[in-house]
């Protein structure tokens, strides 16, 4: 199997950490975004969606994150815990609930955050404007006083007392704002030791393996200044926050 990976990326990294946690054997495939590597046309021969994630089976080629996290579980039924995604009806639910809020609430608000902070400014040739980031900011505040009320409450992890596919998911999207300096943990105490919960139950190198890119953001905008899609990144960005 090989999965087709930036772990700058938030969605790469959750099923990277995944397989990696439970011993899922892959080939990793880098695919640098920075250099604008997901519109080639090899990529594209692999991915009409050319976005990373991407997961090949043999033949068969499965994108989006979520959708690979799950078809991961059900192969890999020998080496994956119930816990992660529970054959309960009820805890599978909690599960895919959350799997499902996530996308326009935490992954939204973390990745503009990160957008702003690490590319905006690059593509553009100017800091956003600061009402802008206030507000973006304060979006993100919101989805994680979401997070902590109504899915953290007072458990050890999003569903329960174990580790699941939901925690996994949403670490990786914490993380991506603090990777440009935004100290989402400061003041909250309940989410700071669920993130060290997270990486007890995954393990601490593996937790700093998979993050080790997107801490290191500082250079990623010399990177994406040299590369040859420098002006496709600049429409993306445009299309976004115009």
């Amino acid at each position: 199997m090989e999965l087709y990976l930036d772990l700058r990326s938030q969605p790469c990294r959750s099923v990277f950490l995944f397989a990696r946690a439970v011993g899922i054997p892959f080939e990793f495939k880098l695919v640098d975004l920075s250099k604008g590597q997901q519109y080639t046309e090899e990529f594209g021969d692999i991915s009409a969606v050319r976005k990373v994630p991407v997961m090949k089976d043999g033949g068969f080629v499965l994108t989006e994150s979520t959708a690979i996290l799950k078809y991961l579980v059900q192969k890999h039924r020998a080496l994956v815990k119930d816990h992660w995604f529970p054959e309960d009806l009820q805890q599978r639910a909690r599960v895919n609930e959350y799997l499902s809020w996530q996308h326009l609430n935490l992954r939204a608000h973390g990745s503009k955050v990160f957008l702003l902070k690490a590319l905006f400014p690059v593509v553009m040739g100017y800091e956003v404007a600061q009402e802008k980031m206030e507000a973006a900011v304060e979006d993100l505040n919101q989805s994680l006083r979401l997070l902590e009320e109504k899915f953290l409450q007072s458990r050890a992890f999003l569903i329960g007392e174990k580790i699941s596919l939901a925690d996994l998911v949403a670490i990786v999207e914490i993380m991506q704002p603090v990777g440009v300096g935004v100290d989402v943990f400061g003041g909250r105490p309940r989410l700071a030791a669920w993130r060290d919960r997270v990486k007890d139950a995954i393990g601490e190198r593996l937790f700093d393996e998979g993050h080790e890119e997107v801490m290191k953001t500082s250079g990623l905008g010399e990177e994406i200044k040299s590369s040859s899609q420098l002006g496709e990144f600049a429409l993306k960005v445009k299309k976004l926050f115009s």
